[in-house]
């Protein structure tokens, strides 16, 4: 009996093991911060998905994309309340805002378009036609150009934001994840999931000028692009990675474990600290400097925190919720990182 009960013991522990490796939650000695919720705010609507958020930092405005109920909430984070529930929008995914021109552009997948938003008035002012599944946007100030990836079809559509029409498709061979525009290069970047590649367009002429394979990236669809270090991180669905490649010679500087199917990537210029959020609730935390990547955090922001956005200014973490005990809500969080 005292031997199956070492068996059984041991199966158990075996097992805790295996899923703490399995899941890459092992406490790594860098995790030196700490994340710690403020506050959980009610959102409108059903417990259905949300996707991605933007922070406008001139009106204190986050806007996210709740792609279940169709629609565009807008929340003051000064007040810390909720502004509006924008109508119209259905199966949102992308959402950004463009604040040089008071708008902000939502994909409505469902429909294949791409909703204008007044970011004043927060009522929808106009769409464009877009292609197959539009997803993620980036903006390029230098055309004035909006890329929207269609992850269907394997493009990039482009709208023109003055008259809010379709200028075209460019083709980047594979399904289109995210779009980030890179202002010292003055090109756009798009992470080709189907293809392991990053490729850059060139907006002044709309085409593919570049392509860069990511090893040890499977599917790649999150993407951010830190123009100050030139480096570029790539969030890897495939296989549980965030990769960073050096921007100058597009090498791999970095492989780093983050949550399960990493979705969103949001960046603290400031404080020069990446967020990695993920399917399956963890959020990982990245010191970004000259001495390299180091994750200094990972710990679980709630159920299903797929999504993360930070004020530039207050530094607060946003999450939407779908699910919190039956209710939608926005988690805001704060990093506590130990001075040295």
């Amino acid at each position: 009996m005292r031997y199956q009960l070492r068996i059984a013991l041991f199966v158990m522990i075996f097992a805790a093991g295996c899923a703490a490796v399995t899941q890459g939650r092992v406490a790594a000695q860098s995790d030196i911060a700490q994340l710690r919720t403020i506050r959980d705010v009610p959102l409108p609507g059903d417990t259905s998905r949300f996707d991605y958020a933007t922070i406008d930092p001139v009106t204190h405005r986050l806007f996210i994309a709740h792609l279940g109920a169709g629609s565009v909430v807008a929340y003051d984070t000064q007040q810390g309340q909720v502004l509006a529930d924008i109508p119209g929008v259905p199966g949102v995914h992308g959402v950004i805002v463009v604040p040089e021109l008071g708008r902000v552009y939502a994909t409505a997948t469902d429909s294949r378009q791409i909703a204008v938003i007044d970011s004043t008035s927060l009522t929808a002012v106009a769409t464009a036609q877009g292609d197959g599944y539009p997803d993620g946007l980036a903006y390029a100030p230098d055309v004035g150009k909006v890329y929207v990836s269609d992850e269907q079809d394997g493009n990039e559509t482009v709208i023109d934001v003055q008259t809010n029409q379709r200028l075209g498709a460019i083709s980047v061979g594979g399904e289109a994840g995210n779009t980030q525009y890179d202002p010292s290069s003055h090109r756009m970047f798009v992470a080709v999931q189907t293809k392991n590649q990053i490729v850059a367009i060139d907006p002044s002429i709309d085409q593919v000028v570049e392509r860069h394979d990511t090893p040890g990236c499977d599917h790649p669809h999150g993407l951010l692009i830190d123009s100050d270090q030139r480096r570029a991180f790539a969030a890897c669905q495939g296989n549980d990675k965030l990769v960073v490649l050096d921007m100058t010679t597009w090498e791999v500087m970095s492989t780093q474990d983050v949550g399960s199917h990493p979705d969103v990537l949001a960046y603290d210029s400031v404080l020069h600290v990446v967020y990695v959020a993920a399917e399956n609730g963890p959020l990982a935390v990245f010191r970004n400097d000259e001495t390299g990547v180091t994750r200094i955090a990972f710990q679980s922001a709630g159920p299903n925190a797929h999504i993360v956005a930070v004020d530039p200014d207050t530094h607060s973490i946003y999450m939407p919720l779908a699910n919190v005990n039956g209710q939608p809500v926005l988690r805001e969080l704060t990093l506590d990182i130990p001075s040295t």
